[in-house]
């Protein structure tokens, strides 16, 4: 049985495509075989709603009069500071960016109230933002200061570009330490308090498609509320990871760099996060169509959470020295479950993302593909994978710069 990406959108265009989200395909395959269901299912839908600090998102902001020269310059953005080093108009924002005056840890732990992910999130909300900017004048861009408001709806450009979103898997945090850690996996409590884990497992992208078969360069995705593209691999996209036998990976592994119009996109899926102790991001929802060209594709989203399983990491000493330790493997049924062991304790979990809403996203981009309105594309480019002959360092592996 094999299926095309053009035969399948052709189906969509005549609202005739059978679509069902990564939860729902489990239980039909379950019912109907799964040879049956390859056949019947044209497009399985995945979600993940969670912190995602390698985002941001660059804008054209449109010339003034007399013209300004922000390359080279300085310029905020509700005072968060934006990357100028770009062209005369255009800035980037990222999502970890502070206001010069954020007093940082300096008052631990700091509090981090606003960042670029709060900008990114009211610029999509339509609010007013404030741009100050400062520049050196030139013959051609003689101005040297600007204060004024820009609006999304106003502006030439406004591009959401993330360079690491959607990991394939992620570490359990926990802390062996006797003092209470403040992290980007959230606040984690002395001796074994609590595990914080993150990604949405069995309706996870890429965890549905492991060996990245149909996810790649081109790949148009729900993102942010709106409508996006899989750019390139993400940073640290490093497919050469223990696996289990069903391909899934037993450690963090591939990443995807994505791109859209912020214009599209809506607040409830693009929120600006503040991390007690660490510092500001955004949390992202994305969802990605996974189209059923044969039945091996298919296997790969019946994986459920009792399937995956993620390493648990001493926060307190491994990670921030780079130790490779691991204390367990755990599933995700079992941290979904509320608690888990280690070390022969039991340590209660909690997820940084959002099941409920990852459910929606796969929900959202079913409806949209059912309705015609979002139709699947072909690869570019694949992403590297296990057999691409790109070598790819693992975090342990990357030379140590003391």
């Amino acid at each position: 049985m094999s299926k095309t990406i053009a035969e399948i959108n052709e189906k969509i265009e005549g609202g005739q495509a059978v679509v069902v989200t990564a939860e729902e395909i489990i239980d039909i395959a379950k019912k109907r075989g799964v040879s049956r269901a390859a056949e019947e299912v044209d497009v399985v839908t995945t979600g993940t709603f969670g912190t995602m600090c390698g985002s941001g998102a660059y804008l054209n902001v449109g010339h003034f009069r007399p013209r300004i020269k922000l390359g080279g310059g300085k310029a905020y953005l509700n005072d968060v500071p934006a990357y100028t080093g770009v062209a005369a108009v255009d800035i980037f924002l990222g999502a970890t960016a502070l206001p010069d005056d954020d007093p940082k840890n300096r008052i631990y732990p700091g509090e981090f109230r606003y960042g670029g992910g709060h900008v990114i999130e009211e610029l999509v909300a339509g609010k007013d933002i404030r741009l100050v900017a400062a520049a050196y004048g030139t013959d051609c861009y003689p101005r040297r200061k600007l204060e004024t408001l820009i609006n999304l709806k106003d502006i030439n450009e406004a591009v959401l570009f993330n360079m690491r979103n959607a990991y394939q898997n992620y570490n359990v945090a926990v802390n062996l330490s006797d003092r209470t850690l403040y992290t980007y996996m959230g606040v984690l409590k002395p001796s074994l308090g609590n595990a914080n884990y993150s990604t949405a497992g069995q309706l996870s992208p890429l965890l549905n498609d492991p060996y990245y078969k149909t996810i790649g360069v081109g790949t148009k995705i729900f993102l942010g509320g709106g409508v996006g593209y899989v750019a390139w691999h993400g940073t640290q996209h490093n497919p050469d990871v223990l696996r289990g036998d069903n391909g899934v990976p037993r450690r963090p592994a591939g990443t995807l760099a994505v791109i859209g119009d912020l214009k599209q996109m809506k607040p409830q899926w693009l929120v600006g996060t503040s991390f007690l102790g660490y510092g500001c991001t955004l949390t992202v929802g994305i969802g990605v169509p996974i189209p059923v060209l044969s039945e091996e594709i298919l296997r790969y989203t019946l994986v459920t959470d009792d399937q995956i399983f993620a390493p648990v990491v001493d926060y307190s000493e491994a990670f921030p020295q780079r130790k490779p330790d691991i204390l367990a493997e755990v599933s995700y049924a079992e941290l979904r479950s509320g608690k888990i062991k280690v070390q022969d304790k039991e340590v209660p979990t909690a997820s940084l993302s959002s099941y409920p809403r990852a459910v929606e996203i796969a929900n959202t981009l079913k409806e949209w593909i059912k309705n015609g309105e979002f139709l699947l594309t072909e690869l570019v480019a694949p992403l590297p994978g296990v057999e691409s002959g790109i070598t790819f360092k693992s975090i342990e592996e990357r030379p140590i710069l003391d």
